[in-house]
Formats: C-alpha cells, sequence, structure tokens
C-alpha cells in the first residue's frame, strides 16, 4: 500500500490508511510489535498506537548488539508514543545463538529467530495473536524470493522461522527509506532523521564470529565514528552522511605499540550518501575527520586495533553494510 499524488507520496493519506489495514488486520485482538528505536519500526509502532491503543504492546529487545547507548534512548524514544512498553533483556540468548557462526547469511537467520522466540514469548503473556513489523521494500527486495536474488536475508523477512506461531502485519512494506522519513516527519517523530541501523544491529559489523570481546571492539569503534563525523557536520566542514560506523574485519596485522610488536584487529570506517538504501555512493570524508577518527580508534582500542582503512566502495557493486 502507497499512496501517491501528482505532487508524490502523500504522508497524510497513507498514515490514514495504514492505520485502517492495522485495524482491519488485527480487529478485536491483541498484538505486540517489535520496537527498536530506529525510524522504521518507530514509524510503524506510531501508526499501531492510533490504530490499536491499549491492544498493542512494543517489545524493545535488548540484543546485546546495540550502539553504545542505545537502550536508554530507544527506550525514551518509544516511551513517547502511549504504548504499554517491554524491555526484553536477552542479550545472553543472542550471543550464545551467534557462537561459532561465522557466515553472514547464518548470522541473520539466527538472530532472526531468536527475536521471534522473544516476541513470541511476550505474546503469550498478554494473549497477542498478531505481529507487527517495521519491514519495508528494500527488506523483502534484498531477502530475494521468486525470481529476485538473495542479497541478504534481512532479519524480519528471511530469517522468520516456518513454525511462526504469530500473524505477521507490515504496514510499511511498500515504502522505501525516503517515504519512511517522510511519514514520520508527518507524525512529528524525532526519530525521522536517524541514520539507519541494521536489526541484527552489531552482529553484522563484527565480521567474524561475534564474542562479546570482539562486539565491545566494534561498539566502540562506532561511537567514535559517529561522534567525529556528527562533529565534523556540526562544523560544517562535512555534509551529513546517509550512514555512518565501524566495522571490525577479520584481518589482522602487524603494527607497533611504543617499541614493540604488536598483532592487532583492523576496523574499517564506512559512510555513504543514500536517498533509499537502494544504491548509495561512499561519503567523501575530509582528510582530517578521517585522521581523528583513527587516532581515537587506534588510541582507545590501542589493545586490540593497530590499523583503521577507509571504505570507498559504492553501492553497487558493494552493499551500506558489510554483511
Amino acid at each position: 500500500m502507497k499512496v501517491q499524488t501528482m505532487a508524490g507520496f502523500d504522508s497524510q493519506k497513507f498514515v490514514e490508511e495504514a492505520v485502517q489495514q492495522v485495524k482491519g488486520a488485527v480487529g478485536t485482538s491483541t498484538a505486540v510489535i517489535g520496537a527498536s528505536g530506529g525510524v522504521d519500526s518507530t514509524v510503524a509502532a506510531a501508526i499501531g498506537a492510533r490504530a490499536l491503543g491499549h491492544q498493542l504492546t512494543a517489545v524493545f529487545v535488548d540484543t546485546g548488539l546495540l550502539r553504545k547507548g542505545e537502550p536508554a534512548q530507544a527506550e525514551a524514544m518509544l516511551g513517547g508514543l502511549g504504548l504499554r512498553l517491554v524491555h526484553a533483556k536477552a542479550a545472553p540468548e543472542f550471543i550464545e545463538a551467534l557462537k561459532g557462526v561465522t557466515d553472514p547469511e547464518a548470522k541473520r537467520l539466527a538472530i532472526g529467530e531468536k527475536f521471534v522466540r522473544v516476541f513470541e514469548r511476550e505474546a503469550e503473556k498478554t494473549g497477542a495473536k498478531f505481529l507487527m513489523q517495521g519491514t519495508i521494500a528494500p527488506d523483502w527486495i534484498e531477502s530475494g524470493g521468486g525470481p529476485r536474488d538473495t542479497i541478504k536475508s534481512h532479519h524480519n523477512v528471511g530469517g522468520l522461522p516456518a513454525d511462526l506461531k504469530l500473524s505477521v502485519v507490515e504496514p510499511l512494506r511498500d515504502l522505501y527509506k525516503d517515504e519512511v522519513r517522510k511519514v514520520a516527519r508527518h507524525l512529528g517523530l524525532a526519530v525521522a532523521e536517524r541514520q539507519p541501523f541494521p536489526g541484527p544491529g552489531l552482529a553484522v559489523r563484527c565480521l567474524g564470529e561475534c564474542t562479546p570481546e570482539r562486539v565491545e571492539i566494534v561498539r566502540e569503534a562506532c561511537a567514535i565514528v559517529e561522534e567525529e563525523i556528527d562533529k565534523a557536520v556540526a562544523a560544517g566542514t562535512m555534509e551529513a552522511p546517509w550512514q555512518y560506523f565501524a566495522a571490525l574485519l577479520p584481518v589482522k596485522s602487524v603494527g607497533v605499540h611504543g617499541d614493540l610488536r604488536a598483532y592487532g584487529e583492523t576496523v574499517v570506517v564506512r559512510a555513504v550518501h543514500s536517498i533509499d538504501g537502494m544504491s548509495a555512493a561512499y561519503s567523501k570524508v575530509p582528510h582530517e575527520t578521517l585522521d581523528r577518527i583513527s587516532v581515537r580508534i587506534t588510541n582507545t582500542l590501542k589493545r586490540s586495533v593497530n590499523r583503521v582503512v577507509y571504505d570507498i566502495s559504492n553501492k553497487p557493486p558493494a552493499t551500506v553494510e558489510w554483511e
């Protein structure tokens, strides 16, 4: 469902029709919504709140794979929607599910199934029969099916288990990211300009096995990248990228700490410009900003990281995230 006018996408009309769609699907039953605090799920939750009110419970899952400070930020954001909010602390379950897993598709499928099991547990407590999700068009397009090749299985599409006990409701399914942002602005949501963050979280920015130690490295590196690029944007020295982050590579190299040989991890910095996420161009981040990022990462994580590189790949042929 996508509402177009002569002038383009009509956010108000879309919200009105999406509310009726959700009401019609859920009826007098109850539902849970997977709410991460990101743009897509927050917009879906806001629509769900209008459609269902007390019939809807928002479930925020702390996977242990979130960015620095994100659980508190997400709860504050979601708390303003007037929904009952459940904070499911499930980090040990997700880390256990990823133990020994290095293939990115296997990661995404394992995370998708684990999310669903948490949602099912919470649904049992309220008797909910429906699961609302913030799925948007690129999610199911890239997940493949029919004539479409699988670029990468998004956890909320390809990761859904065959024995799912809940009926899925996806009011944003036909929208692209730029249209979701328009809806967010129409609804007055502060999250409208937030950069995208993958549902599997830092698991797809930690290439190789996601041990707690490696996840913590990439969490800190991501925070540094965001802080330094935000400073540069605020200072007017660069345009704000669409998405920017760090990834930890499964590659070690020789370095020097003081007078000692070090064999450390490699962090890659990624920043891109895009409109809808279907294609992207790498951002021309000033060398001064890249220098500050590199120095901070290697100083802060000097026991682990001794090399920082910058990704200058466009999409295609690359994707925005590394996994």
